[in-house]
């Protein structure tokens, strides 16, 4: 049997558990918060007044963090993307019920809950004051236009490594953001970017329970998988990101200084999460491996070392670029 037709199989196995899968990881619409439920009640009389609270706050927020938060935003704004993309998966199939499948539930609940992170921060930028909306608009409609390519085809295994590590770094991100803000005093902030977090670690657990599942029914080809993920390094979902006039990608690197200046994500997070992801699926116990599938589970176990050592001796701008998302002088 052609290894396609082995993950399609092991595709059918998982699907069997989906509703259960939707039941342990996923939040009920009606029980989950809505990012009404966070910011100013525009139908409240105190509307106006709850508005301009909010925007003292935000004036105490300092200018690398802005940018991290903008950065994040239009990250989480790009999802049509990243759900097109799990569509495109060997094994999933558009529509529900006959002729279709259960991955297609799974897939539009998950998108359902993570569309809500996009509009929370979103129109928090909105009412801040702090940041020109029209600029982070048209970053997001070039991230949009431009697609986002994470090197996993449609393999299955492959996007279940990526889903797995991005959605622990999108946590990492969003709660450092989170615990920030509190320390400059915003509280309403913190508890946005803390609740995203939990929607995020919950959506990683989700992801690795898939891949550890894959690893009991077909351990070598999973753990090639995992191996050429991390030999190729995960892209982040932003890496494309552009300004107005710009070239694709001319961004990133600037946005991903500014969230290693002020320690929301560095290069030792990636190699901690990497670490957390074989320790997570006990890689170093796994039997009945290939000799190919042997020598991967060797690189992979020497990586984190290797990677730490690179990181130790990366060096960071002690300069912040000036975006056109943010003026400098809006900001502290």
């Amino acid at each position: 049997m052609s290894t396609k037709n082995v993950r399609l199989e092991v595709m059918q196995f998982l699907e069997k558990n989906i509703d259960s899968f939707v039941d342990n990881y996923l939040i009920p619409v009606e029980k989950i918060w809505q990012p009404s439920d966070l910011l100013p009640n525009s139908e409240s009389d105190n509307f106006f007044e709850e508005v301009r609270e909010l925007r003292e706050y935000a004036k105490e927020l300092p200018y690398d963090f802005w940018i991290v938060l903008v950065g994040d935003t239009i990250t989480e704004e790009a999802l049509p993307t990243y759900e097109s993309w799990l569509m495109d998966v060997d094994g999933v199939k558009q529509k529900e019920g006959e002729g279709g499948n259960g991955w297609a539930k799974w897939i539009r609940h998950w998108t359902g809950e993570e569309n809500r992170h996009g509009d929370l921060l979103n129109r928090y930028l909105y009412l801040s004051g702090r940041v020109n909306m029209r600029e982070v608009e048209i970053t997001t409609h070039h991230l949009l236009n431009d697609g986002f390519d994470p090197g996993t085809d449609s393999d299955p295994y492959k996007n279940f490594v990526f889903t797995s590590f991005q959605e622990l770094a999108t946590y990492v991100s969003h709660n450092r953001v989170a615990q920030l803000a509190k320390k400059n005093g915003d509280h309403k902030l913190s508890k946005i970017c803390r609740l995203i977090a939990g929607d995020e670690m919950r959506h990683h657990h989700a992801y690795s329970e898939f891949v550890d599942r894959i690893f009991k029914v077909d351990p070598s080809e999973m753990m090639l998988a995992f191996n050429y993920m991390m030999k190729k390094k995960i892209t982040m979902p932003a890496n494309l990101i552009r300004e107005s006039g710009g070239a694709i990608g001319d961004a990133f690197h600037h946005f991903s200084e500014s969230a290693q200046r002020i320690g929301v994500y560095t290069s030792m997070d990636y190699v901690e999460i990497l670490q957390k992801l074989i320790s997570r699926w006990e890689i170093d116990k796994i039997t009945n491996l290939t000799d190919e599938a042997e020598k991967a589970r060797d690189y992979l176990m020497r990586l984190p070392d290797r990677m730490a050592r690179l990181a130790e001796r990366m060096k960071i701008s002690a300069e912040s670029h000036v975006f056109k998302w943010v003026n400098p002088a809006m900001v502290k």
